[in-house]
């Protein structure tokens, strides 16, 4: 009989689960209602307040270049068991919000698909921007062109750089006593970024940045068993973590477009030295302060003064973007 009463209990739990799921759809054309209610939110690194506080910078520079961001592929090779890659393929979407945080103005080059095809269209008189009184002109000189593009890929994906642990086990001498055990397991990797500015005229390099974040994770498991009474009770509880690897490669981007753009705009990154709690982790960063005037007509500097975003010079220009550029 308390057998019996078990297995009603259990089937009675069953039914109450299977009672949130209906074969009959409701008036909202739901058969269940969703869990979950978490809002839409920024998607954020560390290096996001300081990408927009270069953006209220660089409002001042009365000729800002133009960027377009190219093709940024995924290099690792890496590739789930089930099928699909294992980075994200959409780096150069990260790159052109990246650029956007920073007040950047760009030019599309990643995908002109629906440009070329309504030059197509406007070409042969069948677009019309007047409900069909007249066909679009195709006026030279429309399509503005970019002073420098961004290219690169995502180089490294690294599984396992260094991991350790516990994992403990207690039993009572007795075959009927308690059994407890405990596991304690982190683990580290890492993702690599190379990313290059180019001058759109010149084709010549002006700047390569080469950054990775280390990512870990983390899994906590407790568990006992005993019998009691004549029952039995096998309990455990455990965490599983990860720090999100995709989030990671948005930081790296972030993080190369902040190194980036700094001396492209000639602006002091001083006031905008403060990328959380933790600060910056990257040791001193070395480059050319801006000396020259820009160009009026492409926003680049004049040849007085040559684009070099960075050199390496036994003096600072500035330290951790805390430092005054000269």
């Amino acid at each position: 009989m308390k057998s019996a009463g078990r297995i009603l209990s259990v089937a009675s739990v069953a039914a109450a689960l299977a009672g949130c799921i209906s074969p009959v759809a409701d008036t909202t054309g739901r058969y269940a209602e969703p869990i979950g209610n978490a809002p839409v939110i920024n998607n954020e690194t560390p290096y996001s307040n300081a990408l927009r506080c270069i953006a209220r910078s660089s409002r001042n520079v009365s000729t800002a270049p133009r960027i377009a961001v190219g093709n940024i592929q995924d290099y690792t090779g890496k590739a789930e068991p089930e099928g699909g890659r294992k980075v994200t393929q959409g780096a150069a979407l990260m790159a052109i919000s990246a650029l956007a945080k920073a007040g950047v103005r760009q030019v599309e080059r990643y995908d002109t698909g629906v440009t070329e095809l309504e030059l197509k269209y406007a070409n042969n008189k069948l677009i019309g921007d007047q409900d069909g009184q007249a066909f679009r002109q195709i006026v030279a000189g429309t399509i503005r062109g970019s002073d420098y593009y961004l290219v690169g890929g995502i180089t490294e994906l690294n599984f396992n750089i260094r991991s350790g642990g516990v994992d403990g086990f207690f039993s009572d001498l007795d075959t009927d006593g308690a059994k407890a055990n405990l596991l304690v397991n982190q683990f580290v990797m890492n993702v690599g970024l190379d990313l290059r500015l180019v001058d759109s005229r010149t084709l010549e390099v002006i700047d390569v940045v080469s950054y990775q974040k280390q990512i870990i994770g983390r899994e906590i498991k407790a568990g006992v068993f005993d019998f009691f009474g004549g029952n039995i009770f096998d309990i455990a509880a455990g965490e599983k973590a990860l720090e999100p690897l995709q989030l990671a490669v948005r930081s790296v981007i972030e993080r190369a477009v902040l190194e980036m753009i700094v001396p492209v705009y000639g602006i002091d990154p001083a006031p905008c030295a403060n990328f959380g709690k933790n600060g910056d982790p990257l040791g001193e960063i070395y480059y050319d302060a801006p000396r020259g005037q820009q160009n009026a007509d492409s926003g680049m500097r004049t040849a007085a003064a040559p684009v070099r975003p960075y050199d390496y010079y036994s003096e600072p220009v500035f330290t951790g973007l805390r430092g005054r550029v000269n």
